[in-house]
């Protein structure tokens, strides 16, 4: 229940008296509105940071007043260049109507603090919710010239909960009652880590399409230099190269977003991933060749993980999932998400978790970021509604009411909608 408005503000410390705990650095303010609407006004976000991650109709809620804390932990790397600090920034954000719980989150992709904000803030706290994020610890495309940098990923959200955990007890007077996980692509990664190796700091999480890091397979050092290899040749027209895409987990039905993940994403990420695991593969290179050529020496199309598991595998157990949560989780992904092909992720993360604490929803015709629902509608759905039902029926479960059973949901006419059933 959200406190009564009087009393929040009869019992808020002032704001020189908010401690981070750990924290480096703080800077807090009061504002009239802390949805991105309000935040960008005031500069209080980066819209860079989440830009494409959402779809131009996701909904905005109405002003939401209260504080918002940034500031940054102790680091020596310096990826992160906003407000001119160096990396494991974090915000965090306490409305002035609180509802007794905490929404943690870590950023998807290798971006900032604020790349949550639209898909992910403004919704939790429009429902009373205290939000705190990072950025992980690194960003960007080089972010693994950070030693054991994945590794940081997961200290850095169990850093951050715990600090937030006692901010909002300062703030409110009392702890959370409810701590929730959630996050995408990496950010949902973190979630199930979260709950597998820290979950005492949670009550559950939203996963929402996390990816798969095992250090016997599947990961994205399996499934991206098979498609990097057949692409091409399926551009080309050659006999047997798009069966060699759907074989890799790339489902018949999605080439029309092939051509974008190709240029923006496949390449890239098998790279500067290869790069943190096994940097040794391609000598003195840094993050090997974009777009090599197929045969070419040391060429991220041709990457074995089988072949090369000896040296990269130790460096991935460290950062391995084993299905093992031990707090309820709930996954969202779409069917046609060819960053994290479902076969190879949600499908197989499915398999490895107890059914009593775990429920998956496929989502059809979901792809990896719902800014493309934009430029195809007839053809995706956004994932935004299926992760807010998915999140209150982890509410309702944390009550004591059982979520729908894992299903496949086929679109709906109105796809700002996502029944569960």
């Amino acid at each position: 229940m959200l406190l009564p408005l009087v009393l929040v503000l009869a019992l808020t410390p002032p704001t020189s008296a908010m401690a981070v705990p750990g924290a480096e650095h703080q800077e807090s303010v009061r504002l009239a509105d802390l949805t991105t609407t309000g935040l960008v006004a005031t500069g209080h976000t980066d819209p860079a940071d989440w830009a494409g991650l959402t779809s131009a109709a996701l909904p905005v809620p109405a002003a939401v007043p209260g504080m918002q804390i940034d500031g940054y932990f102790p680091d020596t790397s310096r990826t992160n260049t906003n407000h001119g600090w160096h990396d494991s920034q974090f915000v965090i954000r306490l409305p002035e109507r609180w509802n007794g719980g905490l929404v943690v989150t870590g950023s998807p992709g290798v971006r900032e603090q604020y790349a949550n904000d639209r898909a992910i803030s403004d919704w939790v706290l429009s429902r009373g919710y205290a939000f705190a994020a990072t950025d992980k610890g690194n960003t960007g495309a080089q972010f693994y010239r950070d030693d054991r940098a994945m590794e940081e990923w997961n200290h850095r959200f169990t850093q951050l909960t715990v600090a937030a955990k006692s901010v909002v007890a300062q703030r409110y007077g009392r702890a959370p009652k409810r701590t929730i996980a959630t996050g995408i692509s990496n950010g949902g990664y973190l979630v199930r880590w979260q709950l597998e190796n820290r979950a005492h700091l949670y009550d559950g999480g939203v996963d929402w399409e996390g990816t798969l890091w095992t250090s016997a397979g599947p990961n994205p050092l399996t499934f991206l230099p098979p498609v990097l290899r057949a692409y091409p040749r399926y551009l080309a027209g050659e006999p047997g190269a798009h069966e060699e895409m759907v074989a890799a987990g790339f489902p018949a039905g999605t080439e029309f977003l092939w051509d974008y993940h190709y240029r923006y994403y496949w390449d890239l990420t098998q790279r500067i991933y290869r790069e943190e695991f096994d940097p040794s593969f391609d000598g003195a290179l840094e993050a090997g060749v974009p777009f090599c050529v197929s045969g070419s020496a040391a060429c991220d199309a041709d990457y074995s993980y089988a072949s090369r598991r000896r040296v990269a595998g130790p460096a991935v157990s460290r950062v391995a999932l084993t299905g093992k949560v031990k707090r309820p989780l709930l996954t969202v992904h779409g069917t046609y998400d060819v960053l994290l092909p479902i076969s190879q992720d949600s499908d197989v993360y499915a398999g490895m978790t107890p059914d009593r604490l775990h429920r998956y929803y496929r989502v059809e015709q979901g792809t990896h970021v719902d800014g493309l629902v934009d430029a195809y509608p007839d053809r995706l759905r956004p994932l935004a509604p299926c992760h807010r039902e998915a999140f209150l029926a982890l509410e309702r479960w944390l009550d004591g009411v059982e979520p729908p059973r894992s299903a496949t949901l086929a679109r709906p006419l109105d796809v700002s909608t996502c029944p569960l059933t």
